[in-house]
């Protein structure tokens, strides 16, 4: 091999490298534009069945289901949006009449009969919380930065709701826009395969994320249901919370737990605890539990099951995976990006035997 070649080669590697670094750079610099594609592209995947029941029942043209199916989605976000107004002013409300001196009596009284009822000696709770790391976070120099922080970033926010709907019209009302997008990066000869993986793809999280909104609304009846029945103030929004908390697979239905059970507790500061906030917090814990259990193993088996087609174990370990790699945002994540992966391999690796045996059911 001539010297000529062994630079040509090094030449080549090092452009490689420099064009590898480049092109991660430069992703990295658009990141929020492909956030807004990832959630146009989840939108586009939810609507899509509606624009398809609009264009082929009531005759829509394809222009007009489109812009329907936004209006409905825009409604959506409103609605959760207006859901939140009067807790938030409540709350700013009770803030402004709160009698500290009274809070701190009522904290004080229960944590009385709570030692009392559990036999334990009685907590300094403030003491704890100043033995902790906790009050490096209680800075409140930093609130007024974070309101200016919030105010600067709400147009932010705007822009990229905007972005989001205006992507998401375009890739409703042309199915075949990301496709043909991403078709540059697949060779001459695997583009048939390359189409057929993705249009795999889209009808399976089409499905999975329609089931996922069906789970979410069901979850919401049922929280909502539970929590009216037991007092709790501002159940609606407390609910919707939980429900929404339920996105993050294991983690999410922890700390919905957690804060049903704090608002339980708050809703009733003032009563009696052995007699009246101990039993309400025990019945809306075992109600919270009935309804994970109804979710676990009703709900969740039809959308995994049915919708990306792998077995309950496949999903776990690909959660798993994904949350160990990525933490919360992989947790959430796993199961999109998992299908895509199978359906890959299927139509680019069916010749290993181990991907003849994940992907057998797609």
């Amino acid at each position: 091999m001539s010297s000529k070649t062994i630079a040509y080669g090094i030449l080549r590697a090092v452009a490689v490298i420099i064009g590898v670094l480049g092109l991660l750079w430069f992703l990295y610099k658009i990141q929020s534009v492909l956030i807004y594609i990832a959630f146009a592209s989840i939108i586009s995947l939810m609507g899509r069945p509606l624009v398809s029941f609009l264009k082929r029942k009531l005759k829509f043209g394809n222009t007009l289901a489109v812009m329907f199916a936004l209006v409905i989605v825009i409604g959506l976000f409103m609605s959760i949006f207006m859901l939140f107004v009067p807790i938030i002013s409540e709350q700013g409300q009770l803030i402004g009449e709160i009698d500290i001196n009274q809070v701190g009596d009522d904290f004080d009284r229960l944590n009385q009969e709570v030692s009392d009822y559990f036999n334990v000696e009685k907590l300094n709770f403030v003491e704890l919380i100043k033995q902790t790391d906790l009050m490096q976070f209680f800075d409140l120099k930093a609130i007024p930065n974070a309101i200016n922080s919030f105010l600067s970033g709400f147009g932010a926010v705007l822009i990229g709701l905007f972005s989001v709907l205006f992507i998401s019209f375009f890739l409703l009302k042309d199915s075949q826009l990301l496709e043909n997008s991403m078709l540059v990066f697949a060779k001459k000869e695997d583009e048939n395969k390359f189409m057929r993986a993705f249009s795999k793809i889209k009808d399976l999280l089409s499905r999975y994320f329609v089931g996922l909104l069906l789970q979410i609304t069901i979850l919401f009846v049922l929280y909502t249901i539970l929590l009216l029945i037991f007092g709790v103030h501002n159940a609606i929004a407390v609910a919707l919370i939980a429900a929404i908390l339920n996105l993050i697979p294991y983690i999410g239905p922890l700390f919905g737990g957690l804060f049903v059970l704090i608002l339980t507790l708050t809703s009733n500061l003032g009563f009696d605890f052995q007699s009246v906030i101990l039993p309400k917090m025990t019945y809306v814990l075992i109600g919270y539990l009935i309804i994970q259990l109804i979710d676990n193993f009703l709900n969740q088996p039809l959308i995994f099951g049915n919708s990306v087609k792998s077995h309950p174990l496949e999903i776990f370990l690909a959660i798993l995976i994904f949350g160990l790699l990525f933490g919360i945002g992989g947790l959430i994540v796993a199961v999109p990006f998992y299908t895509a992966i199978k359906v890959i391999a299927q139509e680019f690796l069916s010749e290993y035997k181990i991907v003849k045996k994940l992907t057998k059911d797609l």
